[in-house]
């Protein structure tokens, strides 16, 4: 029986190009109690490879993340099967602002220790005793209010190249180091402000609020479904949309637009610009903005120094690239002393 992935990404490609169908690419989260993540995880991949579902889930003790794409014509029979699971029935899909036919290349089903790494003992704090949900319109109006402030609980490079007006975004590489950043900077105002949140689609908020309700913080809010649900109800609802620029997302996109703004600027050249690409040599693999001139220019590196070994025969690159592996320590985002304009 197969239960782990065996065709390449390129593989997967020629197959969606000639099954000729559109892909929906969506997400969801819940937390709930799983007595046993490892036969759920394979539960779940074996149901969802037969209905041609590829993305990155994560299963753990305290429920599911899940990002994926599957062909449109099969979500009636992905969203019957997620309503057979008692904790996921009638879940809200946080269905992609922009779709794209190969924003996920495989199937990825694993089980971790959780399904953020927030890195907080949940054992010390009521992680049940979260924040209040709010919809796009109460979101609207709370962020104008003179005693509300609002956060962003993303990572330096998301927030980059969008967030909400008047937004702070803490300069953070993980979601566990803004969460001291945040308490620290408002700790003077635990009782007399609005504290809301948001994030890419509300699961990072999830924990967030619990752990800031639990350190004293009295009036705490949250976008319900994040940046991602609020784009579908400010069209749909024709309300006044207050996200600048793009969305950052977990998948070959690299981002959604929501708004025209561009806010972001090149990193290498400066010009106004924000769209992410990775550093195309294999052992550096840097994510950061680089616009047409300077991908032209610099061959879709981030330095001379990557450019130079890019050019090198493959076989010598995978010699220098022997005893890195392929961790955090290496594949970093947005930082390096080579990108003049971060």
């Amino acid at each position: 029986m197969q239960l782990y992935n065996k065709l390449s990404a390129k593989e997967r490609a020629e197959l969606i190009d000639k099954a000729g169908k559109n892909r929906l690419t969506l997400s969801f989260y819940q937390y709930a109690k799983i007595g046993n993540p490892r036969v759920f995880r394979d539960h779940l991949f074996i149901t969802w490879d037969a209905l041609d579902v590829l993305g990155r889930i994560y299963v753990a003790h305290e429920g599911i993340n899940g990002q994926l794409s599957l062909p449109a014509d099969r979500f009636n029979e992905f969203k019957a099967h997620l309503d057979t699971i008692t904790f996921l029935k009638d879940i809200r899909l946080n269905i992609a602002v922009e779709q794209d036919n190969k924003s996920f290349l495989k199937l990825k089903v694993k089980v971790r220790n959780k399904i953020v790494a927030d890195g907080l003992n949940d054992a010390t704090f009521d992680v049940t005793n979260k924040g209040i949900h709010v919809g796009a319109k109460q979101f609207n109006n709370l962020i104008e209010d003179e005693k509300t402030v609002l956060v962003d609980m993303r990572n330096h490079y998301e927030s980059e190249i969008g967030h909400f007006k008047n937004a702070i975004t803490p300069d953070v590489d993980t979601f566990r180091e803004s969460l001291d950043i945040i308490e620290d900077d408002l700790k003077t105002h635990k009782e007399d402000k609005n504290l809301v949140m948001y994030c890419t689609g509300g699961i990072r908020c999830e924990k967030a609020s619990a752990y800031f309700k639990h350190k004293g913080f009295k009036n705490v809010y949250q976008l319900e479904g994040g940046i991602i649900e609020y784009a579908r109800q400010v069209k749909e609802e024709h309300l006044e949309n207050k996200f600048l620029g793009q969305n950052f997302v977990f998948d070959d996109r690299r981002a959604e637009r929501i708004s025209a703004d561009v806010i972001a600027n090149c990193h290498q050249c400066g010009t106004p610009f924000d769209v992410h690409t990775n550093c195309a040599n294999e052992a550096c693999h840097l994510l950061f903005i680089q616009c047409d001139s300077c991908k032209e220019t610099n061959e879709n590196c981030c330095s001379t120094n990557c450019m130079e070994i890019n050019r090198l025969p493959y076989e010598e690159q995978k010699e220098l690239r022997k005893g890195q592996g392929n961790s955090n320590d290496i594949f970093k985002k947005g930082r390096s002393e080579a990108l003049k304009f971060k």
